[in-house]
């Protein structure tokens, strides 16, 4: 008796663990690549494998978004810097609205930890590019 309990509790544990590791990733649920927005719209934040945590907050497998406008990736050994074109959301926000001018932009995000600094690999999104209404 004792060791078919043993083989259901052992059978319960393997049909419980996930068959695969899911890969942390960041990606846009709004607007989506190609997208013509408004002068003012959302932006919808998307993550995988991580949680997301305000700054300060220094837990394995957690972070926040930093949305990058118009500018390359910053250095990934430094804090993401904080200006118009790297926005930061220490409050672990998944969204916000944005306002923008008219013509083409490029968006992209990063994860960043308690610091502000990239996580090693890096986690960060493919680049959008989306078009503002005049």
């Amino acid at each position: 008796m004792m060791r078919l309990r043993q083989i259901i509790y052992m059978t319960f544990l393997l049909m419980a663990m996930p068959i695969y590791s899911e890969e942390p990733s960041v990606f846009f649920i709004q607007p989506a690549n190609g997208d013509t927005v408004d002068s003012t719209f959302e932006v919808i934040f998307g993550i995988k494998g991580m949680s997301l945590a305000p700054a300060g907050t220094y837990e394995n497998n957690s972070g926040h978004h930093h949305l990058i406008i118009d500018a390359p990736l910053p250095n990934l050994t430094m804090p993401v810097p904080a200006s118009k074109q790297y926005l930061h959301f220490g409050n672990a926000q998944d969204r916000v609205t944005l306002t923008l001018e008219p013509g083409k932009h490029t968006l992209q995000m990063i994860l960043g930890d308690g610091n502000h600094i990239p996580h090693k690999p890096p986690i960060y999104s493919e680049v959008i590019m989306i078009e503002v209404k005049p």
